[in-house]
């Protein structure tokens, strides 16, 4: 499996012959001219994981290309004239790999703020991909994209969800509202579980794992 970043929560999984992306969202830089992608997984509706405008032009890069959302987010993206296959919590999807969906619900960002859905996918049965939620699988996590800074996350709370996964690896994602991600990534990788290791992926970086 290979994981390339694009910044905050955009990652491409490469696994056997399947290109799945997630979240190109509007602080994603670089997944604009990808080819040969067999499908396209969005978290939730927000736009820096859903760029409407670039996401059109994606697709159109890649028409063979399935693309899956919540239930929100396609309703969202329906409205854009873009049609999206609707998944939920139990879901499992074949895509050239398989995918299954966890979650349901984003993080609460404060109690005045209604909680939209948010699905996380297992991509491969090894890549877990979290979106903007705090959902522990109830399978185990090989590799972990670990929500690093947002409005509704503080670096402490990521820790504690990184314990609670306990990935073999977690590389930091959704980091680009931060002016230094270092800080935090220098404290997950002191606080890590024992039988985590800790992968920073820079942009447009690839790791094979």
């Amino acid at each position: 499996m290979r994981l390339t970043k694009y910044e905050h929560s955009c990652v491409l999984v490469e696994d056997g012959g399947s290109r799945v992306l997630l979240d190109p969202g509007a602080y994603s830089h670089g997944f604009e001219q990808l080819t040969g992608l067999t499908a396209v997984l969005v978290t939730h509706q927000h736009a820096d994981h859903a760029d409407i405008d670039r996401l059109r032009r994606l697709l159109d890069r890649n028409p063979e290309a399935a693309l899956y959302a919540d239930a929100g987010t396609a309703a969202v993206l329906a409205e854009a004239g873009i049609a999206a296959a609707v998944v939920q919590p139990g879901d499992r999807l074949d895509v050239g790999t398989t995918v299954e969906v966890h979650g349901g619900h984003h993080a609460v960002i404060h109690p005045d703020v209604p909680v939209i859905p948010n699905v996380g996918y297992l991509v491969g049965g090894r890549f877990f991909h979290p979106g903007d939620s705090f959902t522990i699988p109830d399978v185990d996590v090989e590799i972990l994209g670990l929500p690093t800074g947002a409005p509704w996350l503080k670096a402490g709370e990521a820790v504690d969800y990184m314990r609670a996964v306990t990935p073999h690896v977690a590389v930091p994602i959704h980091e680009a509202v931060l002016a230094n991600p270092a800080t935090h990534y220098g404290l997950f990788d002191r606080l890590a579980p024992d039988e985590s290791e800790l992968r920073v992926v820079a942009p447009g970086d690839t790791i094979e794992l």
